[in-house]
């Protein structure tokens, strides 16, 4: 899986596609944040009921488009934190073929900390901090 410890599978839909037969860009977005979600599933920090109830906002996005998904290919996307600030973190992300072969694209997004019951950016907590660290492998 190379150098991420988490993967989900992606499905390549018909309505992921567009006039030029590939999947659209705005759907590589789509894949992260499905990814993104399992993985604060998968962690234990959204149980997938209440999104008042996540604990991170997206504040940044990048995507480096490698390579065109084509309806009859397979990917996987494969991610984890790398960085944790203060009110932030970074989330990176590779989509590639099931076997890494190929890669599709990579990207990232800043996650920030946010209460959304206040509307306002917090702390990471030591909990989160924790529970990703222990995950990753990593000190934070």
């Amino acid at each position: 899986m190379g150098r991420f410890k988490f993967s989900y599978p992606v499905s390549i839909r018909y309505s992921d596609l567009d006039p030029q037969w590939h999947v659209n860009n705005g759907r590589f977005l789509a894949y992260c944040e499905t990814a993104r979600l399992h993985y604060m599933r998968k962690l234990g920090l959204f149980d997938g009921k209440s999104f008042n109830d996540l604990p991170f906002i997206v504040a940044d996005v990048h995507v480096r488009y490698i390579e065109p998904i084509e309806p009859t290919d397979e990917a996987i996307v494969s991610m984890g934190v790398t960085k944790i600030g203060n009110k932030s973190l970074l989330m990176e992300y590779e989509i590639t073929t099931p076997d890494g072969v190929r890669v599709y694209a990579t990207a990232e997004t800043v996650m920030v900390a946010y209460d959304y019951h206040t509307k306002k950016a917090i702390p990471v907590s030591a909990e989160i901090r924790k529970i990703i660290g222990d995950f990753e492998g990593k000190t934070f």
